[in-house]
């Protein structure tokens, strides 16, 4: 068993800090208190290959392992989390779905210039009454025999009105349950298609999130993903990959909060000499970095399984569980260690801990992923 980074990976993770460190964190205050959508940097991460890092060259992707997309997603969360959900909806969500599972005509109308970062996707599973149920969809497609009929609404959508191309999960057969559901490709801009307001929320703030309106759009036929009924298999695996994603941010949150305090314990002194050399501070240091690299391996295992071809459900559900929870910890950490300036925009940790929480939510609410843990374990 090796723990070390190749040579290649090591090279891909200074990249995505030096980005980090050089085009994200310069205005990233900014964005957050504005909510502003970091569209330059988005496009330049598209120019870097980061929003397609794992897929197949021949249709303009990195053709990079799931390790490496783990270190990119662990570098740009330390700094931007609005910025790295862009990368992870791209990379697991939108481009992995239709490279695994569309057409060649739908890869090369679409994956392309979503791998290349030409464009940027959307993945629209969550309703108002189907967010963690994801079988209870009530946007509806009805089969019209060369085109389908979309009727719904789409909620907490990431990048919902900087994307180009969406993929709509939707009931075509109510009466089959799940197995009546379809995934669609839908492009902005058809009729029918509209976009609400952005959602204020709590962190994440500069991600576009909207919800989605859809009354008698017209799908085309060719448009579906897969075989009639295969849409909620689709999502389910779409969502495994999805969670180790969420979970390298997580852990990226995590590790950016533990080394603002870290520098911030050896600069500021108490009683003359610097707090990390006080043993309150240097124990909340030591289990700080402690969770970090545990939640680090469980990531890094679960990538490694999907790169060997294996099964990552477990893994991957235990890997977002347990890194989410770390980030929160580990960000409220930051905040105390920091003491008054930890409330201080200016120090970053009490955006880290606004964001940090969203992890515990999207891609599946921890109760999700134990529920996912307790069935593994207990089959």
């Amino acid at each position: 068993m090796h723990f070390e980074l190749s040579e290649e990976q090591q090279m891909i993770k200074q990249a995505a800090r030096d980005f980090a460190q050089n085009e994200l964190k310069p205005g990233v205050i900014e964005r957050d208190e504005h909510q502003k959508f970091p569209a330059e940097q988005v496009k330049s991460m598209g120019e870097l290959g980061f929003l397609g890092m794992m897929v197949d060259p021949k249709y303009n992707g990195g053709g990079m392992d799931t390790v490496s997309y783990t270190l990119v997603m662990e570098e740009l969360s330390k700094v931007d989390a609005s910025a790295s959900v862009v990368v992870s909806v791209n990379n697991s969500l939108v481009c992995y779905g239709l490279e695994k599972y569309g057409t060649e005509e739908q890869k090369e109308k679409y994956l392309k210039p979503l791998a290349s970062g030409a464009q940027i996707g959307a993945f629209c599973l969550s309703e108002p009454e189907a967010g963690s149920d994801a079988t209870s969809q009530q946007t509806t497609a009805e089969d019209k025999g060369d085109y389908y009929l979309l009727n719904g609404t789409k909620n907490w959508i990431t990048n919902g009105s900087t994307a180009s191309t969406y993929l709509v999960i939707a009931q075509t057969h109510k009466e089959l349950k799940h197995k009546g559901i379809n995934a669609f490709i839908v492009e902005k801009g058809t009729p029918g298609f509209t976009i609400g307001p952005k959602e204020n929320k709590l962190g994440i703030r500069g991600s576009d999130t909207h919800s989605l309106m859809f009354n008698d759009v017209k799908v085309p036929k060719e448009n579906r993903i897969g075989e009639d009924g295969f849409g909620f298999k689709f999502a389910m695996k779409t969502l495994e990959g999805g969670r180790i994603g969420i979970a390298a941010q997580a852990l990226g949150i995590a590790a950016g909060a533990y080394e603002l305090a870290l520098a911030y314990a050896k600069e500021r002194k108490s009683f003359g000499k610097p707090i990390a050399d006080h043993q309150a501070i240097a124990f909340k240091l030591a289990d700080m970095a402690t969770q970090i690299e545990a939640a680090r391996l469980l990531v890094h295992k679960a990538a490694w399984l999907k790169d060997q071809g294996l099964s990552y459900t477990l893994e991957g559900s235990m890997a977002k569980l347990f890194a989410s929870k770390v980030a929160m910890d580990v960000t409220v950490e930051a905040v105390q260690i920091h003491g008054g300036y930890g409330f201080v925009k200016e120090y970053h940790v009490e955006r880290l801990m606004r964001d940090a929480k969203i992890t515990q939510i999207y891609e599946g609410t921890s109760e999700i992923q134990k529920l996912v843990i307790s069935r593994s374990i207990l089959a």
